[in-house]
């Protein structure tokens, strides 16, 4: 039974989304929805409890056809631990959905909202799942179509042009994924993750299998959204629905991140990464470029969701910046900020959609006043925040003092210098929004603004907890992580 954990994931949204467009009545959907999403989430915490007990690695064989003739899913410590975030995040922000997609779409509409989040939820956790390089493609296929969809959902016109241009740019990055897939399949006649990881070696020097490493990076960092590569998601995360905007910054490019490390760790192999190409140090301009270009950005903005749509690129750049160190304690704060990141964002976006239910604005300005009417909600706003910039006792704190030893312990006291200064421009943005909140009259009329209904308050608030509990304590965050940095190390696919 224990192996059967490996699919069970994946293969309950799968089936729940087809059955949403048929149930059809919109409430009866959204607790539908629900269900499915909180069953994949036991799964999830069941399949880390067997991967644990298998001793690091579960193996699931579909259709009982050993690798590489079929297709089979490995499940160590770094997918399970990341299976369990996603699965988690799917179920939780799914809870205020009802309330807040009743204020910002058509009752029409609501079916195929629920249908298209179960289908990205199911593409991300295959994504995440799955050991052959073709399925990869497959499932983040499927996520990207339903990602299109909810972002087109949203009430704003430009939300179909957001959706258009992550359209473009999404399909560009699929391409290239595949082009790099299909170009390892030249070479060594296989799709299988652990196949590829044992016979690219004997090619390593061949162009094909350079233009391979180039054509799949280059479109799993756009998909990412690793600057320069970002320019379709401040959009996307602005004009879609409030709950989509939670899901897809809490989850979408945190397996993107994922893809990049299992591809540079257990198909290419870290030694061929580091010898031929120069990703450590690409990888080290483009990190600290997004982290100072996308934080200026936020500055400026006067869209909450925009504000916070460039934070989340300046963030991955601290993800890839853990990377790119190339030792198990960068790739431990990798996974730390990957995990801690997704409870920051999931926290923050579910806030302004409690706040957008209320007033139907993100507009920073319409935020003035807000503190005294919405307590509860801006309270859990500035915790995000706090977290955000790195405040100690949460989350933040942990994933960028676990960075700032890695850069320690790697010597490289100038990049130090840098993290510390890029933490005080989170500073100034987190500030700018307590100011409105607090400090500044009201520009509109809130007399009759009141708190966010309990459905919205209390999965904000269980996340904002989650915030300070694993900023406190950090036994399962830092242990897990710290197992899936050792078995990549270890080379363990």
């Amino acid at each position: 039974m224990s192996t059967q954990l490996a699919i069970l994931p994946v293969v309950v949204p799968l089936l729940g989304a087809p059955l949403c467009i048929l149930l059809r009545i919109p409430r009866l959907v959204g607790l539908f929805a629900i269900v499915v999403a909180t069953l994949s989430f036991i799964a999830s915490c069941l399949l880390l409890l067997a991967v644990q007990n298998a001793g690091g690695l579960l193996i699931y064989e579909m259709g009982g056809w050993p690798a590489p003739w079929g297709i089979e899913y490995r499940i160590d410590y770094l997918n399970a631990y990341l299976i369990l975030l996603v699965s988690a995040m799917g179920a939780i922000i799914l809870v205020p959905a009802q309330t807040s997609i009743r204020r910002e779409l058509q009752e029409n509409r609501h079916t195929y909202f629920y249908t298209a989040y179960l289908l990205c939820l199911t593409g991300l956790l295959g994504i995440l799942s799955t050991g052959d390089a073709f399925n990869v493609f497959v499932f983040l296929e499927i996520s990207s179509l339903s990602s299109y969809t909810l972002i087109a959902l949203g009430s704003d016109r430009r939300a179909l042009t957001a959706a258009y241009q992550y359209l473009i740019m999404g399909t560009i990055g699929a391409t290239f994924i595949i082009i790099g897939v299909g170009l390892m399949y030249m070479m060594t006649g296989t799709l299988n993750m652990f196949d590829l990881f044992q016979r690219l070696p004997e090619v390593h020097n061949s162009r094909t299998v350079l233009s391979a490493v180039g054509f799949f990076i280059v479109g799993v960092c756009l998909k990412l959204a690793l600057f320069p590569l970002h320019l379709w998601l401040p959009n996307a995360y602005a004009y879609a629905p409030s709950v989509a905007t939670a899901f897809l910054a809490a989850t979408s490019t945190k397996v993107a991140v994922y893809v990049l490390i299992r591809c540079m760790f257990s198909i290419f192999g870290i030694e061929f990464v580091d010898t031929v190409l120069p990703l450590q140090q690409i990888f080290i301009v483009l990190a600290l470029a997004g982290i100072f270009a996308a934080s200026i950005s936020a500055i400026y903005q006067l869209n909450i969701k925009r504000l916070f749509a460039y934070s989340s690129v300046a963030q991955i750049g601290y993800m890839i910046l853990g990377l790119a160190i190339g030792t198990e304690l960068g790739i431990t704060a990798t996974m730390l900020h990957l995990f801690n990141h997704a409870l920051m964002k999931a926290a923050l976006f579910l806030a302004i959609g409690s706040v957008v239910y209320r007033i139907g604005s993100a507009q920073l300005n319409h935020y003035a006043g807000l503190g005294k009417k919405m307590p509860l909600t801006m309270a859990a706003l500035v915790v995000g925040g706090l977290s955000l910039i790195g405040v100690p006792l949460t989350v933040g704190f942990v994933s960028k003092w676990y960075l700032v030893v890695a850069l320690i312990d790697k010597g490289w006291w100038l990049v130090v210098v840098l993290v510390l200064i890029s933490s005080l421009l989170a500073v100034i943005y987190v500030w700018r929004i307590i100011e409105w909140v607090y400090f500044v009259p009201p520009r509109i009329i809130v007399d009759e603004v009141r708190e966010a209904p309990l459905s919205q308050l209390i999965p904000v608030w269980l996340l904002v907890g989650a915030n300070i509990y694993f900023g406190l304590d950090t036994t399962l965050t830092v242990g897990v992580s710290e197992a899936a940095a050792a078995a990549l190390f270890g080379m363990l696919p």
